[in-house]
C-alpha cells in the first residue's frame, strides 16, 4: 500500500524560525524578563542567573534556555475520569476543547447575551460532555451567581461533577491551586495517581511584554511540583502589547514562552509544559483583538511551528469568532480557524462555542463547531490507499454492462 500523507500547513521557513529564536534568546539575556514571584526569583538566582532584585528583571542565559528546552517532555498523556481513556498531547495529535472564562452565555430565548450562572455552566458541562471530538473539557464559563473567591474551584468542581473528560482549566488566585488540587486528588485518589495519570491542564498567562506576575508564575510552580501540565498562554497584540509586526509578536511570543519553559523546569525538572497562547492581531480602528483575523491565525500557526521545532507539545486560541450572534461570519471564522490549527497539528485548541472576542459562549454554536471539528479531522487523515488495486477491479466486474 502506498503511505497515506498526512496534509500539514507550515508558514514558516527553517532559516526565520532560527532567525526569530535566536533573537529571543538575545532579549532573554540582554534586556530579561520581570517576574513578580519571590519563589521564581530565588529559582533563577540558584541556576546562576543575574537577578535584580529591586526591579525583579531576570537576565536569562541561552544555556538555561536550551537545558529547560531539553528537559520538558514532547509528549503528555492525560487520562479521563476513568482512568481508561489516554489523550496524547504532543507530535501531530489534535484535540479540541471549548475554550475558556468566558462571562457571558448566549440566551437562545431572548436572541442576546447575558452573564452565566451556575445552571448554564452546568449545561455547558453536560453538552461539551456528550460531544465525541471535543476531546477536553474546559471551565469555559464563568458563573455570577458564586462568590469570587472560589469562582475558580467552583467551575473545576462542575467540570469534575458532570464529566468525565480530561479538564482545560486554571486558578484566579494564588491561594486557588490548593482547593482545585485537591479536588483532582479527591478524583484520582492521591497526589501521586494524580501526578501519573494528569486529568487536568492549568493555564498560566505571562502579562505582554515581558511580564510574568506572581499569580501566574506561583501556578507554574504548583503545577509543576504536582505534575499538572502547565499551558503557556502568552497573549501579546501587535502593535498594542507587542511589535506591530507577526514576526516581531512572534519573537515576544517565545521570550515569554521560554521564561515560563524554564520556571517550570526549575522548580521541576522534567515537568510537563504545553507552548501555547492566544495572541491577536490588535484592530488599531476600534480598539479590538480580533480573534477571528486571518493574522491572528497566522500568529497562532507560527509560534505553534516554532514550538514543534523544539519539541514541545503546542496549544492555541482557535476554532472559534468574534461574531455576537450565532451567524454566518461565526460559521466562517471558527470554520478557517478550526481547519488551520488541525493543518498546523496544534495539540490543544481552544475555541468552539465561543464567541465575541472569547468573552461568550454559545451552546447551539458549540454543537454546531463540533461537526467542523469533526470535518478538521477527516481532513487531516488524508486520502488512502484502502484496496489494491484501486479501482480497476471494480471496473472489471462491470464487463459491458456500462
Amino acid at each position: 500500500m502506498i503511505p497515506t500523507i498526512r496534509p500539514k500547513l507550515e508558514l514558516l521557513s527553517e532559516t526565520l524560525i532560527k532567525k526569530i529564536i535566536e533573537e529571543a534568546l538575545i532579549i532573554l539575556e540582554q534586556r530579561g524578563v520581570f517576574v513578580e514571584n519571590r519563589q521564581a526569583l530565588d529559582l533563577f538566582c540558584d541556576s546562576g542567573m543575574r537577578v535584580d532584585s529591586k526591579t525583579h528583571r531576570v537576565y536569562i542565559t541561552p544555556g538555561l534556555v536550551e537545558d529547560s528546552l531539553d528537559s520538558a517532555p514532547e509528549t503528555i498523556t492525560l487520562f479521563d475520569r476513568t482512568e481508561e481513556k489516554a489523550y496524547i498531547v504532543g507530535g501531530d495529535h489534535v484535540h479540541f476543547d471549548p475554550g475558556s472564562a468566558a462571562v457571558h452565555i448566549f440566551d437562545p430565548k431572548t436572541g442576546r447575551q447575558r452573564p452565566a450562572v451556575s445552571r448554564d455552566v452546568q449545561n455547558f458541562i453536560r453538552v461539551t460532555d456528550a460531544l465525541e471530538n471535543i476531546h477536553f473539557q474546559s471551565t469555559g464559563l464563568m458563573s455570577s451567581d458564586v462568590p469570587d473567591k472560589i469562582a475558580d474551584s467552583y467551575r473545576l468542581f462542575l467540570a469534575l461533577q458532570y464529566s468525565s473528560k480530561p479538564v482545560v482549566t486554571g486558578t484566579f488566585r494564588v491561594e486557588g491551586f490548593k482547593p482545585m488540587f485537591d479536588m483532582l486528588c479527591a478524583v484520582r485518589g492521591s497526589a501521586q495517581a494524580l501526578a501519573d495519570k494528569p486529568l487536568a491542564i492549568f493555564d498560566a498567562c505571562p502579562s505582554p511584554p515581558l511580564k510574568w506576575s506572581n499569580l501566574t508564575t506561583q501556578s507554574l510552580i504548583d503545577s509543576a511540583r504536582a505534575g499538572i501540565p502547565s499551558e503557556l498562554i502568552s497573549m501579546g497584540m501587535t502593535g498594542a502589547t507587542s511589535p506591530v509586526t507577526i514576526a516581531g509578536t512572534l519573537v515576544q511570543h517565545c521570550v515569554e514562552n521560554f521564561c515560563g519553559v524554564i520556571i517550570t523546569q526549575l522548580a521541576a525538572k522534567g515537568s510537563p509544559v504545553i507552548f501555547g497562547g492566544s495572541p491577536s492581531s490588535f484592530d488599531m480602528r476600534k480598539g479590538t483583538t480580533p480573534m477571528g483575523a486571518i493574522e491572528t491565525m497566522m500568529i497562532d500557526s507560527g509560534y505553534a511551528q516554532i514550538a514543534k521545532s523544539l519539541g514541545l507539545p503546542t496549544h492555541a486560541y482557535m476554532g472559534l469568532s468574534d461574531s455576537k450572534v450565532n451567524d454566518n461570519q461565526a460559521g466562517f471564522e471558527t470554520g478557517i480557524g478550526a481547519v488551520l490549527a488541525a493543518l498546523s497539528g496544534i495539540n490543544v485548541i481552544s475555541g468552539p462555542g465561543m464567541m465575541d472576542f472569547e468573552s461568550c459562549q454559545c451552546l447551539e454554536k458549540l454543537v454546531i463547531d463540533h461537526e467542523i471539528c469533526t470535518m478538521a479531522y477527516r481532513l487531516i487523515e488524508g486520502i488512502s490507499q484502502r484496496e489494491d488495486p484501486i479501482a480497476t477491479s471494480l471496473f472489471a466486474e462491470l464487463g459491458d454492462e456500462m
